[in-house]
């Protein structure tokens, strides 16, 4: 008996003192993948999303017609096996795969996608993304609510598993436009049973109702704590999808985000703190990755509130700010200062006009508008998003105007769905902001500024901006086009609705288990590539 008891009390201190397995092990074992995704979601909605944190749960739960190469930013086969396009650039012509079904098991039919675009470009939806749609024909029209009705809209279900869609004007690029979570189709029984398809409100997205048609399905969303997704099993390719689950952290700080990493409870971050980007550059090389982003960041200036409601005030604004200050000492060189809006060599295009330093000017300006040293200004309320660059960048910014314009600001830092809201509210004076591409082209940063353009939350509004892009559309000359994109960005830049500030770079950590994780440019990921291997 004594002998039973010994061996039951060392068997019981073995167990006390073994290693508790971290989430990132288990998911090793398990094919579940950690992953930090920046901010809680506002909506699981794919055509009411406007944040590329929201967009990463809407490529798993959903695919498109086509989806994106990550290295490329190539469109390729998805929904769609295949498209042909007409002579003149006007119709195309995508076949759908055999087969195809939601997540729920309901067939999923070419009618679904037409259904899907009906309800984004419907007025009292009021989707800030319905613009990425007014490629078809007539779909500008029926969003304005200028026509009423939706089957002069350019999309057709010839039969279950063929579309045609009709065009305003060509768009070579439509196939990438499609990868976009807005053009995701939805199935109409399950919208139905939720409520009616342009309410806000349909409680379609809860976990227990979801239904979509991506590699993974929805099992659980835990607000502020997780968002679980598992493999679908009636996904069309779901013998090839290796993951078993998906485990989506709503991590805002950045911080916190390393931290967790640390402890093995993340397979990969959202980000990285600054601070933290040099020592693991010389320690811990093998999980670091900074890929290229088709990203600009930048200040949106609140044109309908003074002081900014002056163009002076706010071209004083963007010529104090030293860029090269920010992206050097702040952000410890992992981005590039941007002179310009648009990325550099974006599909060809690079800005000649830029935005440059000249505290010199700025004050001229700042005088000739009627505050001299800064005197008579309001305290500058500045709010950021709470990541890893807005705060430290804003830091610098309230330091260099006070220095070169004698102006004080008050900076606060808000989550990202209340930086959001106040944004699309016009509930702010000066706002951090970042715009991601939605393709490749300088279309995707310049049509952000229209003066209806669901994204333009500046309050801005210039009739001959908005002329130039849609002439811009409307050019299929390349070198014409690329002219046009040229008025059209000095035109932004002189006006100052926004001043960029740094070129994006994704600097995350990812855990040596994870296969198949490739730089994506649009950082948009294909999850049903991934795996975890020990």
């Amino acid at each position: 008996m004594r002998r039973l008891l010994f061996s039951a009390l060392v068997l019981l201190l073995a167990a006390g003192c073994a290693r508790r397995e971290t989430p990132v092990e288990a998911g090793i074992r398990t094919q579940t993948l950690h992953l930090g995704n920046g901010a809680e979601p506002q909506t699981l909605d794919p055509q009411l999303v406007t944040a590329l944190t929201d967009a990463n749960l809407m490529l798993a739960l959903f695919e498109g017609l086509c989806a994106l190469d990550e290295r490329t930013s190539e469109p390729l086969p998805a929904a769609a096996t295949r498209w042909e396009v007409s002579a003149d650039g006007l119709v195309y012509t995508f076949h759908l795969r055999e087969n195809l079904k939601w997540s729920n098991g309901d067939p999923l039919v070419a009618a679904d996608f037409v259904f899907a675009w009906r309800r984004a470009l419907s007025p009292a939806l009021a989707a800030e993304y319905a613009y990425l749609l007014f490629p078809l024909k007539n779909a500008a029209a029926l969003n304005a609510g200028e026509l009423t009705d939706f089957s002069q809209l350019g999309a057709e279900a010839v039969d279950d598993r063929t579309l045609r869609l009709t065009l305003e004007q060509p768009t070579p690029y439509l196939p990438a436009l499609t990868v976009n979570p807005v053009w995701f189709p939805l199935n109409p029984r399950v919208i139905a049973a939720g409520g009616t398809p342009d309410q806000r409100g349909n409680t379609w997205t809860r976990p227990a109702t979801y239904v979509g048609n991506g590699p993974f399905t929805l099992q659980e969303w835990r607000p502020n704590a997780h968002v679980i997704v598992r493999r679908n099993p009636h996904y069309w390719e779901a013998a090839a999808v290796r993951l078993n689950t998906l485990v989506f952290h709503p991590v805002e700080s950045a911080e916190t985000e390393e931290r967790s990493f640390r402890a093995g409870q993340l397979h990969i971050t959202h980000g990285l703190p600054v601070t933290k980007i040099a020592p693991y550059r010389t320690e811990q090389s093998g999980v670091l990755r900074t890929d290229p982003f088709l990203q600009t960041v930048f200040l949106r200036f609140n044109t309908t509130r003074p002081p900014f409601d002056r163009a002076e005030v706010r071209r004083a604004f963007a010529l104090a700010i030293d860029r090269a200050a920010i992206t050097g000492s702040v952000l410890r060189g992992a981005n590039q200062p941007a002179p310009h809006f648009t990325p550099p060599d974006l599909a060809g295009y690079t800005a000649r006009a830029t935005v440059g330093t000249d505290p010199a000017e700025a004050r001229r300006l700042l005088a000739a508008a009627g505050f001299p040293e800064g005197r008579g200004l309001p305290v500058i309320k500045l709010q950021v998003r709470s990541d890893a660059l807005q705060p430290a960048m804003a830091e610098v910014l309230q330091a260099q105007w006070q220095r070169e314009l004698g102006v004080r600001t008050e900076i606060t830092i808000l989550e990202q769905k209340t930086w959001i809201q106040n944004q699309q509210a016009l509930d702010y004076m000066v706002s951090g902001a970042g715009w991601i591409g939605d393709f490749a082209d300088p279309l995707t940063f310049l049509d952000l500024f229209v003066g209806d353009g669901g994204n333009n939350w500046t309050g801005w509004h210039d009739p001959a901006y908005d002329a130039l892009i849609a002439a811009a559309i409307g050019t299929t000359d390349l070198a014409a086009r690329r002219e046009i994109f040229q008025q059209a960005e000095a035109l932004l830049l002189s006006a100052a609705p926004m001043t960029p500030v740094f070129f994006g770079t994704k600097t995350h950590l990812v855990h040596p288990s994870v296969r198949g994780w490739e730089p994506a440019l649009l950082g948009f990921h294909r999850y049903k590539r991934l795996y975890l291997e020990p």
